[in-house]
């Protein structure tokens, strides 16, 4: 159940909130969101899930009086390109430094949150300790594809300090909320050819192939 929040009994009688990410995020812990389940940048507020979050309506409406320039995204899909991103992230050693790659909105709003989730420092360049790899699933499956037709068999090419949150995520998931929140779509150029001539036949006998081609090719990389 939601709550009426007083705002002005949650902290000093002077305290006033600029538009720094600090204050913004200290006013969500003070109504009671769970800034974890929450992807900031200064225009909008990217909810990852609802439910562990707490960002009920209610409290968008306090948090819309105090910053109303901010838009709170509740975007069904957005959450769940977040649940398939945290299955490639649970690994993360708290504190780790992260080297992001250039330009990359997705994978710079999924791990946002894993700041506070994991204490972990982004950079775009100095020292780290893993980077991030930002292949999607298509991508990964159209590799896949493409060195075993070309009689390679398949490759394992993950490094141990690379992590992939974007590796279960299916390209047409990204570009529509990309096209939804007036972004520009990732378009794929260096793709084989034929592996993408076969993988447009798979999807329309097999639409789940690329989850289970992904999965086949990780069950064997572990085996051997």
């Amino acid at each position: 159940m939601d709550f009426i929040f007083d705002v002005s009994a949650l902290s000093s009688d002077d305290e006033e909130f600029s538009i720094s990410k600090k204050d913004v995020l200290k006013y969500l812990k003070i109504i009671g969101v769970d800034t974890r389940y929450v992807s900031y940048t200064p225009e909008k507020l990217y909810i990852n899930n609802l439910r562990f979050s707490k960002f009920s309506r209610k409290r968008q409406e306090t948090f819309n009086r105090q910053y109303g320039d901010i838009e709170v995204v509740r975007n069904t899909l957005f959450q769940k390109i977040c649940a398939k991103a945290a299955k490639s992230l649970v690994d993360i050693e708290p504190n780790s430094t992260i080297l992001l790659p250039n330009d990359n909105f997705m994978v710079n709003v999924l791990l946002e949150p894993y700041t506070r989730k994991y204490g972990v420092k982004l950079v775009n360049e100095g020292k780290y300790d893993l980077v991030v790899n930002p292949i999607i699933l298509d991508d990964k499956v159209n590799q896949i594809f493409s060195t075993i037709f070309k009689g390679n068999g398949i490759e394992f090419d993950k490094k141990d300090n690379e992590i992939y949150p974007l590796i279960n995520v299916p390209l047409d998931w990204i570009n529509s909320f990309l096209e939804m929140d007036d972004k520009s779509k990732i378009i794929n150029e260096n793709n084989d050819e034929l592996a993408s001539s076969f993988m447009e036949f798979l999807e329309g006998v097999a639409p789940q192939y690329r989850e289970n081609v992904l999965k086949a090719s990780e069950y064997i990389e572990k085996k051997l």
